[in-house]
């Protein structure tokens, strides 16, 4: 069994014409189709379609807008043997 990923456009009559590479022919095959749909860049997706929860960057935006953010002391580095 083999599994080939091709991307492919259905035509104006709902048809999908499926062309197999690697040279396969006169030769019976038993194919399964799984497709998903390919989202265009022009569809907007919100927030929430993406993984955030509802509200998140309406409670979060401009959250340390008066605090200034402040690295700490990081310490000194710890001297590590070479490895060979």
């Amino acid at each position: 069994m083999q599994s080939i990923k091709v991307r492919s456009r259905v035509g104006s009559d709902g048809m999908l014409h499926l062309q197999i590479p690697g040279g396969i022919k006169d030769t019976d095959l038993e194919v399964i189709v799984i497709f998903q749909p390919i989202a265009t860049a022009t569809e907007a997706k919100t927030p929430e379609d993406l993984g955030w929860p509802p509200g998140f960057f309406e409670r979060t935006f401009g959250c340390f807008q008066d605090e200034p953010l402040v690295r700490g002391e990081q310490g000194e580095y710890e001297e590590r043997e070479e490895l060979l």
